[in-house]
């Protein structure tokens, strides 16, 4: 039995003619008295129907943070370009944060030594708070997550926490249903 890998209207590329298309129809091939389809051809406006084997799915870039790697964003201290009496004023005189979001310590946030001279207290706060950004999300998710789960235990403050909550998880995650909320309340806002 087959069941249907692809979607109408999801973009894929066709091996076979080496293009990227939009799946027009999914075609299922079905055998009296049998509940599922034997096969599943898709019409992605080639020509021809095409089999899954010779069909790949566009790999979307959603920027979710992968949640196996969050402990791994950290801080690390940069140094310096400046000299001892010209960043005394400096919450850690000698060095500026750099946030690493990567195991290697490179790639990530820093800002310009000028940017950092010019008021760093408030680049540390920015290095601290992007740092935790990734278990504040998670946090963020586990409460809509509970919330969604057992509603009537939450009074109406908590629910507009909630709600609160699913929009910036959808903001976070640049899409329109956040994963396991489906129950959340007001899904649509």
């Amino acid at each position: 039995m087959a069941k249907a890998v692809f979607h109408k209207n999801q973009r894929v590329y066709v091996k076979p003619v080496g293009t990227w298309a939009n799946v027009e129809r999914v075609v299922p091939q079905w055998v009296k008295g049998v509940e599922e389809p034997l096969r599943v051809h898709y019409d992605v406006g080639l020509g021809r129907e095409f089999a899954a084997n010779e069909l790949l799915a566009e790999q979307k870039e959603s920027g979710a943070i992968d949640q196996g790697r969050v402990s791994e964003w950290r801080l690390l201290r940069g140094k310096n370009k400046l000299t001892e009496g010209e960043n005394a004023h400096h919450p850690q005189p000698g060095t500026f944060p750099v946030v690493c979001t990567d195991e290697h310590d490179w790639g990530g946030w820093r800002v310009p030594s000028a940017e950092y001279d010019r008021d760093p207290h408030r680049v540390e706060f920015q290095a601290r708070l992007i740092v935790n950004a990734p278990k504040m999300v998670n946090w963020l998710k586990q409460f809509a997550e509970y919330i969604a789960q057992f509603p009537e235990n939450a009074s109406p403050q908590t629910l507009e926490f909630s709600k609160s909550a699913i929009r910036i998880l959808r903001d976070v995650y640049n899409v329109n249903d956040v994963t396991n909320t489906a129950s959340a309340p007001d899904r649509n806002s």
